[in-house]
């Protein structure tokens, strides 16, 4: 029997990576995206990876009736994978109604949908964020919910309650909130990547621009941190790994015969300072960037990192590319791109 899935904000950066995945493990993705954070070629590229076209709808997950317009077109939908979210710390410091107003309203929509055409398997895209300025740098699941270091980091934790109480009052759901840290990196067919619309807001795509002149020079925000070299350290993940995470949640809530409700850090498991990110791109792919130290930015964390066992132990996930992989997969889709 087909497995359709429902990926919301499936054109994007880890969408793009996560349908791939999913097609490769025997479901059926269908996308629903605005493309807003993505470009409508990208459907191109992921056909040229998987080899068959996947649906897209160009449709805003704020718009309820416009969603459930497309759900109903499809006899039973095996699951949903919500992505579709505004997701740059700093932007949300400026603007954080467009974060509360997008964030949180596209994610009752899609809480509505499951209800109404009775979805059973639901995966979140959550977000370290929702630990806020922790009290050790390496968190737990069990680590606790600090109050957020930025607008985005709080529709991350509110998303979470949200789906807790709708959990609650659901008979047979079955819901995984996936916690992950920072994803880099790209499909290792440099046919899809991290594409940011204007300015960068992320680290990788700010080096890789930099790297490829786009860009006349790197800030680094922050150079006091209480770190071995003064800058943030952060957890970095390959995409594809991230990607994979996802399917395995998906099917292990199939395999659940109750409802259920858990969540799940996804990361590395590694500490890696932003200096050491930089450094390890240039001995990689053998070139020097231009960069320099800044002030530090605001909403963003010192130093946080992943313990995953829990992911290794609930769904049999561990990464299994490297962070020099990583970086020399997102500098050849970066030299890919024409512009």
């Amino acid at each position: 029997m087909e497995k359709i899935v429902i990926v919301t904000g499936g054109a994007g950066y880890i969408g793009s990576h996560t349908v791939v995945e999913l097609f490769l493990a025997g479901y059926t993705p269908i996308i629903i995206d605005d493309f807003r954070n993505s470009k409508p070629w990208i459907l191109d590229r992921i056909t040229q990876i998987v080899g068959k076209e996947i649906t897209a709808h160009t449709v805003d997950c704020q718009n309820e009736l416009a969603f459930n317009e497309v759900l109903s077109t499809y006899k039973a939908i095996y699951g949903i994978i919500h992505f579709a979210a505004d997701k740059a710390v700093g932007e949300s410091v400026n603007q954080p109604i467009k974060y509360y107003q997008n964030n949180i309203g596209s994610l009752c929509v899609v809480l509505n949908a499951l209800k109404k055409f009775d979805i059973k398997n639901f995966v979140f895209s959550s977000s370290c964020t929702v630990y806020g300025e922790t009290l050790t740098p390496v968190v737990t699941e069990e680590s606790p919910i600090m109050p957020p270091a930025s607008p985005y980091g709080d529709t991350k934790i509110i998303g979470e309650r949200i789906i807790q109480n709708y959990w609650k009052t659901t008979s047979d759901a079955k819901v995984m909130l996936l916690r992950y840290f920072n994803p880099i990196g790209a499909h290792p067919s440099a046919l899809i990547g991290e594409l940011p619309q204007g300015i960068p807001n992320n680290l990788m795509p700010y080096i890789t621009q930099t790297a490829k002149g786009k860009r006349d020079s790197l800030t680094v925000f922050g150079g006091d941190y209480h770190t071995p070299d003064g800058t943030a350290i952060r957890d970095y993940i390959h995409v594809s790994d991230l990607a994979i995470a996802h399917v395995k949640a998906l099917t292990y809530l199939e395999k659940s015969s109750t409802k259920l409700f858990d969540y799940l850090n996804i990361g590395s498991g590694k500490g890696t300072s932003v200096l050491e990110l930089i450094k390890t791109f240039e001995e990689v792919n053998h070139l020097k960037l231009n960069y320099q130290i800044g002030n530090r930015r605001p909403g963003d964390v010192e130093q946080i990192f992943a313990n995953a066992d829990k992911a290794k132990k609930i769904i049999d996930w561990t990464c299994k590319f490297s962070l020099k992989d990583a970086l020399l997969h997102a500098w050849e889709w970066e030299k890919s791109l024409t512009t």
